[in-house]
């Protein structure tokens, strides 16, 4: 008989069914201040400075390349423990989500089973079958399901990571888009190159 859950996680999983993006307590290093960078264990001052200079990352495996010639495997399943970059359930390689803590050869396959996703809310059917709810809670904080650029709601759009209400209403002012060219040159023009590649991340474009 599945354990019983703590009333914590039952109120994740419910406010975040319909989000397509992970609720998350994790630190996300593309908008982390240096003092919360400084709290993540083993990151010393020479690796805070690294991730800061280096970001925005893309992926994991950006970050990893990052952190790994100064921590050996363990401490870097602490450091993903505490800090990550989201990835896409759709298109995560095998290398990617056996980067999430916890995860082994199992767990892997059942992720890769039922791809495609199209929605955070298969995601907990399909996962749920194999983990309790707190599990499924954690697991879900590592990944996001790409969003329809031209049809999701406010909510959806709010949980990518940074958006911000300023940059939503840039988002829909411009709907519908007709190609990921003019994504780039519309919200190119209130952030940089590199910050508007780490928003496209998270939509699906024309």
């Amino acid at each position: 008989m599945r354990k019983h859950i703590a009333i914590v996680a039952v109120s994740l999983l419910a406010a975040s069914a319909e989000a397509q993006v992970g609720k998350t307590a994790l630190i996300d290093p593309n908008l982390a201040t240096e003092a919360q960078l400084g709290g993540v264990p083993h990151l010393n001052a020479a690796l805070v400075k690294a991730v800061m200079d280096k970001r925005p990352f893309l992926t994991v495996k950006d970050l990893h390349a990052v952190l790994s010639p100064a921590l050996n495997a363990d401490q870097l399943k602490e450091v993903f423990g505490k800090m990550w970059v989201h990835i896409n359930l759709n298109t995560a390689s095998k290398e990617e989500i056996l980067m999430i803590p916890g995860v082994g050869n199992r767990m892997l396959h059942e992720f890769e089973e039922y791809r495609p996703y199209k929605n955070l809310a298969q995601f907990h059917r399909e996962i749920d079958k194999y983990v309790d709810d707190a599990e499924l809670a954690r697991l879900e904080s590592y990944v996001f399901v790409p969003l329809d650029i031209n049809t999701a709601s406010d909510a959806d759009l709010l949980t990518i990571p940074g958006l911000g209400n300023r940059m939503l209403r840039e988002f829909k002012e411009y709907r519908p888009y007709k190609d990921a060219a003019q994504f780039r040159r519309e919200i190119g023009k209130y952030v940089n190159a590199k910050e508007v590649a780490r928003l496209e991340r998270y939509v699906i474009l024309p």
